[in-house]
Order: C-alpha cells, then structure tokens, then sequence
C-alpha cells in the first residue's frame, strides 16, 4: 500500500465487456452476456455522468474481524486453481478477504466472447492455524480481495507468480529472476497535495481464458472512485522482462487537482547517499535506487531517491517523454546483505507512453519513513491543463517490470551517488557543508585516459560551490566530487551535473536534492 502525503499509514491493445444491456441489477453483467471493450468503455463513460455508487458485495462479519495473522493463514489451495486442468499457460489464484481488504471485487471469465462470474467458496482455501476451519465449511465469498496469475516464468516446469492485482487499484509483476518489489497503481487522484488522497479501486475484472499454450493473457477492469470511472485493459506479455500494455480510458465525474497517469510506488529506506538515523547492519535498504527520464531528444535524466525528513516534491517538466521509471541498479548482494529480503532482486519497472502524452511534468513525491514496511516513494505523470469535471482521458502505455528494463544507450550511467559531512576527513563537520560524490561509468568513459580534456557541466541552485574534483578511477570510471555551501537553509539545493567532452554531453545527466538531511 502506498502511504499518502498528509499522513504515515500503510496504506494495449486489442480485445473483448458486454454488448446489450441486460445486467444485473447491481450493474454486473448477467450471465453469459456478450463481451467487448467498446461496451465496458461506454458502460464507465455513462457511470461517469452519474453520482458515485460505492457498490461492494458485502462480507460475513467472520471476515471483517480477521486481524493480521488470522488473515495470513488463510491460503489458497493450489490444487483448485482456475485453469489447471486447462492445459493453459496461466492459473489464476484468489485472495481471500478480510483484515485491510473489507472492500471485495468480483471476477468474471471471457469465453467465447461471453463474460461469466467465477465464484469461489471456504472449500477453495486452506485455514489454518489460528483458525479453526471448522468454521469455515460450506461458506460462499461474495467477492474476493484480488488475484494472481502464475505462469512457468523460471523453469517449463514450475508455475511461477507472475502478477497479482489486490488492494484498491494497486498490482505489481515480475519478470525472470525477480522477487516482488516496487508496485504499480491504475490511477492517483490528488497525492500529496494539502487535501486528502482520493483512492480509486478496481471493483470488477474480465479475464479471457487463455487458449491452450498461449504465450500471453488479455484481462479488463472496472476502475471507480467519488470523482472517477475507468474503463482499463491490460495484456501481460512474461518474459525476462515481462512486459504489460495498458489502455486506459479515465472519466472525471468531479474536479480533481493533480491527476496521476501510470504511478508507481515504491520503497526507499536508507541507501549509501542516504543512511542517517539508520543503525543497521545491512549497508543499503530500498526496492528502486533512482527515478530514470528519457526524453525525446535522447537525453536521460538520473534522480537517485531520498529518505527525506519533510515531504518533498520533484517535478520535470517534458513533452512528450519517451519512457520514465524507478530503477534498481543495484545488483549487488554485498551491497544489502539481506538474504530474506534480496533486494538485489527487486524488479525495475519502465514506462514507455504509445504515441504522444503531450506536455506535462514527471511528479517525484519523496515522504519520510522509518520502516522498510512503508512504501514512500511515488512517481507518475500529470499531464498539462485542469482535470474537470465531464472531461475525458485515454492514455495507453508499455509497463515493463525486470531487472534491465530501460532502453540502451551509449551514454555512460550515473553507477553511485554518496554523501557525507564536506571539507577534509580531519575537518570538524559543518552542517552547512556537504560532500557529493558521483560516479559515473560507461564505454565512452573507460576509453578515456587520464588527461582526457572531459569537464563537468554543472549547475547549482541556493548553493556555493567550495571544492571540486574530477578523478579517473582504476577500471575507467569517473567520479566528481563536491563540496556544497547551502545558501537558504529554508530550501534545498537543487543540482544537475553531466560530463562532457567537446562540449557534448558523453554521460547521463545527475539530478539531486538536499533538502538539509542528505
């Protein structure tokens, strides 16, 4: 879950919803109704003029009083898994409801171009220990918390989980090698702005049953909130990097602020630019270690990610932009030490928008957390122009989750970012002066010799610059090393940093904030 501004809590493209009108009456399609995308899109444009209906299939007041362990040994059975018998390439799994997820959605499966409810009952889960399951026997869910679709993505042999949907319109995937990391939300409505967070919910999923050996599935929701109906497709593509396209069609029934496209949410705690406060045995804690722009022009922009200690806020502003993504460069084990946790194996997930977003600005929102449970870090667009009321939105874009999803480039990368007290190791610290080092690596920097003519091109804003440094290091990388005055101690120092030689840039561009911290 994502934690909101104002307060800590854990908080495309082809394909088939229902032609007709028969629904029931709680306005889910009737059984055996005929399916396409058009009508779901028009269903959700209509529910849009309308007011906000906040239909949930109620739950057994046994689920509602589940706390956190009665809710965790609950499992589905794998044995009962829809499609196992199928000779699909995918098996879908249920969640149960309960605990946090008091608010169900219902599934439903595409055959033959029909939409029919899936229905899951106490006999497709195993309660076990501290439940007596017992009580549980003969029971019907009215709903389900969400689901999962696992697929053979390691081995040909083993079905591995590959993308799971649960909690309002949050899901996350993997690619080859991957362990759950970052996650992907459908829609933000109003983060970190002084008013409360508004949090759409995906109510109902159509999922078409994948043919025998079919290398990948087409799923569809309903997306609904006070100020919002949506209309979502979504075609998951495994692989190493396993790739899902989205077409989204948004319709505002109310006014909203800051309109957030494509958000990812993250988890930064602690990491080797950013560790005070943190005594802790494993050098670096974090699923992303930074927020990647690629812009038309081919230039990338790197913005490694903070722990801040007040909420803070980044924007770039882009036309266009070809991909962005939070990114975990790190693959090192040493680097964390955690065997439990393997950050090193925490996915990368990049956007990559299809045909033009226009103008608008990438939205970084950096919060302070103290636990690695939080996730504190988020990143989407928000597109130019005023979100009003009876306006309509449709953004279609590429989501691939793995361990190298950004684009090539014979740029060299920003590899590390460090921080620390400024002025000589025998120096008293001085709170007002830091140290940055910043290294970068790349063919087109470990070619260089020495006394190549590279330089930084470098811009400091509210800071005086009292010591710089440009070194070749021992296997051809480059760092420069800054030591920073702040200058407005009510602000923070904002920093852009790239190398060149000949007056082009041969590296990436380093963006960074201190914010007084770090």
């Amino acid at each position: 879950m994502f934690l909101t501004a104002t307060a800590l809590a854990v908080g495309a493209l082809a394909g088939g919803a229902w032609t007709g009108s028969a629904e029931a009456s709680d306005g889910a399609p009737a059984e055996d109704q005929g399916f396409s995308f058009e009508a779901l899109v028009r269903k959700m444009k209509d529910k849009a003029s309308g007011a906000y209906d906040p239909h949930t299939p109620e739950l057994p007041q046994k689920f509602l009083d589940l706390d956190y362990d009665q809710h965790r040994a609950i499992r589905f059975q794998p044995e009962r898994a829809v499609w196992k018998d199928s000779g699909s390439n995918y098996r879908l799994q249920a969640f149960h409801p309960g605990w946090l997820y008091k608010e169900s959605v219902e599934l439903f499966e595409i055959v033959e171009g029909k939409a029919r409810p899936i229905h899951f009952t106490g006999a497709d889960f195993a309660y076990r220990k501290p439940l007596n399951p017992e009580e549980f026997e003969g029971i019907d869910l009215p709903g389900i918390a969400g689901f999962r679709l696992h697929h053979p993505l390691n081995t040909p042999d083993y079905f591995d989980e590959l993308i799971a949907f649960v909690g309002a319109s949050y899901f996350r995937a993997l690619g080859k090698g991957d362990v759950y990391g970052l996650s992907a939300r459908g829609l933000c409505i109003d983060t970190a702005i002084a008013g409360p967070e508004e949090f759409p919910r995906f109510t109902r999923f159509y999922l078409e049953r994948p043919e025998k050996g079919a290398a990948e599935l087409r799923l569809y929701a309903e997306l609904e909130s006070e100020r919002v109906a949506g209309a979502y497709r979504f075609t998951v593509k495994p692989g190493l990097n396993t790739i899902v396209e989205v077409d989204a069609h948004i319709f505002l029934r109310g006014d909203v602020e800051r309109l957030g496209i494509a958000p990812l949410t993250s988890m930064f705690l602690y990491g080797e630019n950013d560790r005070l406060g943190f005594d802790d045995y494993r050098p670096e804690v974090h699923d992303n270690d930074g927020l990647l722009i690629l812009r038309r022009n081919g230039q990338r922009l790197w913005r490694p990610l903070r722990n801040p200690d007040k909420l803070a806020l980044s924007f770039f502003g882009e036309r266009s932009p070809a991909g962005f993504g939070l990114l975990q460069r790190d693959r090192e084990f040493d680097h964390f030490q955690d065997t439990e946790a393997q950050y090193q194996r925490r996915p990368s997930l990049w956007i990559e928008p299809v045909k033009g977003w226009g103008r608008g600005h990438v939205m970084l929102a950096e919060i302070p957390a103290d636990k690695e449970i939080y996730d504190n870090i988020a990143a989407f667009w928000v597109p130019e122009g005023d979100a009003k009321a009876g306006s309509e939105h449709r953004f279609s874009y590429r989501m691939i989750w793995g361990r190298e999803p950004e684009p090539g480039t014979e740029l060299a990368q920003v590899i590390s970012t460090s921080t620390g007290h400024g002025g000589t190791a025998a120096s008293d610290a001085d709170p007002n002066l830091r140290k940055f080092v910043v290294e970068f690596q790349g063919k087109a920097l470990s070619e260089l010799g020495a006394d190549a003519p590279l330089k930084p091109r470098l811009t400091i804003q509210n800071g005086a610059l009292k010591h710089k440094q440009l070194q070749r290091l021992e296997g051809g990388s480059w760092r420069v090393v800054l030591d920073v005055a702040r200058e407005n101690a009510s602000q923070p120092v904002e920093f852009i940093l790239a190398l060149q030689l000949e007056d082009a840039d041969i590296t990436e561009t380093w963006m960074y904030q201190w914010s007084g911290n770090t």
